[in-house]
């Protein structure tokens, strides 16, 4: 019903603009996307079938038919168009073998490839998705693709350029092409060695303490600064590693050593516990730990366990056990509210334990991670608390997001009459309602044997791919 009233509100008020602004009941098109449109209808497209909303799924299907236009111009984030729209088509593909979102998926990764033309072949993080050289990848004036603004020293940011395997994956195999599936001689790369490329320069650079900072020159392959988290700019890099195993039916033993190596060095250096008993995961800056955690790093203890049931029988329990006390860690930073949701980040200072202890991290803006969590360890423990705690924040979203024409984010978490942010984001769709209805199907709706989630939680297949390095 949630999921029908948002999608209903945002057919009526914003079809075709990428968000629905449900307080003003106008659309929001924002500068992520670079002039592709509809980021609402590709996300939620897979959520929709799987609920069997089956007039609402063909709305959408039919806007992506005849409305989505992937002939357009401007300055898109390789990242959030990779996990939207590619990872958004792909799933809708592999659930109803329909070929316009294959085809549509394919078109569209092609015009990302130009952002991997580097001296590394790290991709930078902004593209411009009208400006192509099809000539050739490699072009050293092409112009095309150039870091963010604000990230540090020209850097690519570790989540970014870390979260494009599963789905360059699946392009690579879905394309047939060898151009795309192996280095041909025209220097066109294909997506399976773009990725794979990226994987080499990792393992190549030195890594602080074991662990990966969220900056690295797309130039020289090293290190800007080092600043590590588990939340935003590093946190689906680790997420994708374990689930790039998964994903190859367990073949791809690089990936699996890298996320063990990872996780062990996170928990050696970044995981503690609080006066008050709350195992959390800090963030680290040059040595220097800040003893907060954002609420993007809540999607770790789903991760964790996730990981746990392919760990050795020694490790095993005690992963479980580590990805509960975190998902219960980030359920704390809900109950301690006054609205039963969570703000976006919170902090282990002063005193302070779970809470966010500054104005500027008391927002929610609808994200997932924590229900997300409460999913896999439902999935994972059968323990009946995740859906109680699942179930808390359905009526907390009803109570104070629900507005008249849709979902809206709030601005202070700590107060029963919040302010409204005006935005539906296209992941509340995506993510946020997908996990909360899996959290209370059957364990057969998208086994988690049979099916892995990417960054957006959209379902791409297990063993799809036999394509090893």
């Amino acid at each position: 019903q949630m999921m029908k009233f948002a999608w209903d509100n945002y057919k009526q008020y914003a079809l075709g603009k990428n968000e629905l602004r449900p307080l003003t009941k106008n659309g929001h098109i924002g500068n992520m996307f670079g002039g592709l449109r509809g980021a609402t209808v590709v996300d939620a497209l897979d959520t929709l079938y799987i609920m069997e909303l089956e007039e609402e799924f063909q709305e959408a299907k039919k806007w992506v038919e005849k409305s989505f236009d992937l002939n357009v111009n401007g300055e898109a984030s390789l990242f959030e168009v990779n996990i939207r729209y590619i990872g958004g088509l792909l799933a809708t593909y592999y659930l109803t073998g329909e070929e316009v979102f294959k085809s549509k998926a394919l078109e569209l990764g092609e015009k990302l490839l130009p952002a991997f033309n580097t001296p590394t072949g790290i991709p930078r993080g902004v593209i411009n998705l009208g400006r192509q050289d099809t000539r050739s990848l490699f072009s050293p004036c092409s112009g095309m693709s150039w870091s963010w603004g604000w990230a540090s020293a020209g850097s690519s940011i570790l989540a970014e350029f870390g979260t494009l395997h599963l789905e360059f994956l699946h392009l690579s195999e879905l394309s047939g092409n060898p151009v795309f599936a192996e280095k041909a001689s025209t220097s066109r790369i294909g997506f399976f060695m773009l990725v794979m490329n990226i994987r080499k320069v990792l393992n190549r650079v030195e890594k602080p303490q074991g662990l990966y900072p969220n900056f690295l020159s797309p130039v020289t392959g090293n290190w800007v600064q080092h600043h590590v988290s588990i939340g935003g700019l590093g946190d689906s890099f680790y997420e994708y590693l374990i689930k790039s195993w998964l994903m190859s039916d367990k073949k791809d033993s690089e990936a699996k050593k890298m996320y063990d190596d990872a996780l062990e060095a996170i928990e050696k250096h970044l995981v503690k516990k609080s006066a008050g008993g709350l195992t959390y995961i800090a963030e680290w800056r040059g040595g220097i730990l800040d003893h907060k955690m954002g609420h993007l790093a809540c999607f770790s203890g789903g991760m964790i366990a996730l990981g746990a049931e392919h760990a050795g029988e020694d490790r095993k329990q005690h992963y479980m056990d580590l990805a509960a006390e975190i998902t219960n860690t980030c359920h704390e930073s809900y109950a301690r509210s006054d609205t039963k949701l969570g703000p976006e980040a919170f902090r282990f200072d002063a005193g302070t334990e779970a809470m966010a202890t500054r104005l500027s991290e008391r927002y929610y803006i609808l994200r997932p991670e924590v229900v997300e969590s409460y999913m896999y360890m439902w999935r994972l423990t059968h323990n009946p608390k995740y859906r109680q705690w699942g179930w808390e924040v359905v009526k907390a979203l009803e109570k104070h997001c629900r507005v008249e024409a849709g979902f809206s984010g709030i601005r202070d978490v700590y107060t029963t009459t919040p302010t409204h942010d005006n935005m539906q984001q296209s992941f509340f769709l995506a993510e946020t309602l997908k996990y909360l209805y899996l959290l209370f199907c059957e364990d057969d709706v998208l086994s988690l044997d049979d099916w892995v989630f990417n960054t957006e939680a959209h379902p791409l297949p297990v063993n799809h791919t036999n394509l090893k390095a």
